[in-house]
């Protein structure tokens, strides 16, 4: 492999030397050194070894400060996105500074052990999803399409597949939409493992700057 076409720091934190895997707690997390690891990030794009630059799961302050001391913005910022977590403040930022916002676990990781039924069992968007004779998946899919943003879904079945694709024909319409954005909201994945009491994020507040 010569290049990758998108390279991510995955999260805006950093773990020990001698971590591996998952096998940590909130104590192995320490300092992380933004402004060093991004110019790492910068000298590989411009090394041609990739394509693409961003990151993942960081809130407006964390890219403020990113963004204070790059040469080369992130290209997009991958993060939790649904309609039970529509990061409304987040893509705002995003799209005024022209980072691109691709929503992961848009069906609210539904049946994983860290999952919810907040989405998938919505009954707003069950009834939206009768009246338009389309699974509930569709809907979630097109409603974040029709955000400007991409999404990550992922599926074995043949048959989810196909219906996956089936979002660019049709349009939600106004009301939809309203009902939509009055979903109550609730980060699914708060990432309390990289919380501890002296670490460099004492609080779910502190490392989602300010929006746990």
């Amino acid at each position: 492999m010569e290049y990758v076409d998108l390279y991510l720091i995955h999260w805006p934190v950093r773990l020990k030397p001698d971590i591996e895997g998952f096998n940590f707690t909130g104590k192995d997390v320490i300092p992380f050194e933004i402004k060093g690891t991004w110019k790492a990030m910068e000298d590989c794009y411009r090394l041609g070894l990739a394509k693409s630059i961003g990151v993942s799961n960081f809130g407006i302050k964390t890219l403020s400060l990113l963004l204070e001391n790059a040469t080369i913005s992130p290209a997009v910022n991958q993060v939790e996105m649904n309609p039970s977590w529509q990061q409304g403040k987040l893509r705002e930022f995003c799209m005024k500074k022209g980072i691109h916002v691709c929503a992961w676990s848009p069906l609210g990781a539904y049946k994983v052990f860290w999952g919810s039924n907040a989405v998938m069992e919505n009954p707003i968007l069950q009834k939206i999803a009768e009246a338009r004779n389309k699974s509930v998946p569709q809907i979630v899919l097109r409603w974040i399409h029709e955000q400007g943003t991409s999404v990550i879904v992922k599926s074995f079945n043949k048959e989810r597949m196909k219906q996956n694709l089936e979002i660019f024909d049709w349009e939600l319409n106004q009301e939809e939409v309203d009902k939509i954005n009055k979903i109550p909201q609730c980060r699914l994945y708060k990432a309390e493992m990289f919380v501890s009491e002296n670490g460099p994020y004492r609080s779910l507040e502190e490392l989602w700057d300010g929006d746990p």
